[in-house]
């Protein structure tokens, strides 16, 4: 359900580069006194239920106090597991909400710098803040916590640099290497003709494969 929703929002030859969520870190605390509760009342209840008459009174009751946090926690990973930040080929997008949807994309054209952050702890387990700096009106898209954030920034400057460099996707960076090849492979039976000097080869096969 959710991979349908994200195709839906992409157009025509706009392909998904990376896909990524908030590091697990945000989740743990997020549910983490969910979790001491739940253990809190398991234990609790069945306590009462040893040393206390009216065993099935206090399991009902036992058992309705333990769906509040188990209701929580579950909402939690919902949110955690339905945020994406997403990177195409030609825009960088936020993706928030389980029901209710919040899609928030800067297109790779406006985007102005990317800032990392990461603190000691970020480095030892490998995420960080990174800050999207648009000339759009939003201004700056913080990613708090990001996940392999050093890998989400450089996909982004790799994505935006190719669509700077006119590669709509993935196919048309294929396709002109190609045909660069091709003209290299042309320039080498010229030379081998006698029509172009070695020299000259080497030039022109220099200019070639600078644009690569």
């Amino acid at each position: 359900m959710a991979g349908s929703y994200v195709n839906s929002l992409l157009g025509e030859r706009e392909q998904i580069l990376l896909t990524a969520r908030q590091h697990w870190f945000t989740l743990f605390s997020a549910i983490v006194l969910e979790i001491i509760f739940i253990i809190i009342l398991v234990v609790g209840t069945a306590l009462a239920i040893a040393y206390l008459s009216y065993d099935y009174i206090v399991l009902i009751i036992g058992l309705l106090l333990l769906l509040i946090p188990i209701v929580t926690m579950v909402t939690d990973i919902l949110n955690w597991r339905n945020k994406q930040y997403l990177i195409t080929n030609r825009r960088v997008m936020q993706i928030s909400g389980v029901v209710n949807k919040n899609v928030i994309d800067s297109s790779l054209e406006k985007v102005n710098d990317i800032k990392m952050m990461q603190s000691v702890f970020g480095r030892l387990f490998n995420y960080g803040d990174v800050e999207i700096l648009t000339a759009s009106e939003l201004g700056a898209n913080i990613f708090r916590r990001i996940a392999r954030p050093i890998h989400f920034k450089t996909t982004l400057l790799n994505a935006k640099e190719k669509l700077d460099r006119g590669y709509d996707s993935e196919s048309d960076a294929t396709d002109e290497t190609d045909q660069i090849i091709d003209l290299i492979a042309r320039l080498d039976d010229l030379r081998d003709k006698g029509v172009i000097t070695e020299e000259e080869f080497n030039q022109k096969k220099a200019e070639l494969l600078a644009k690569m």
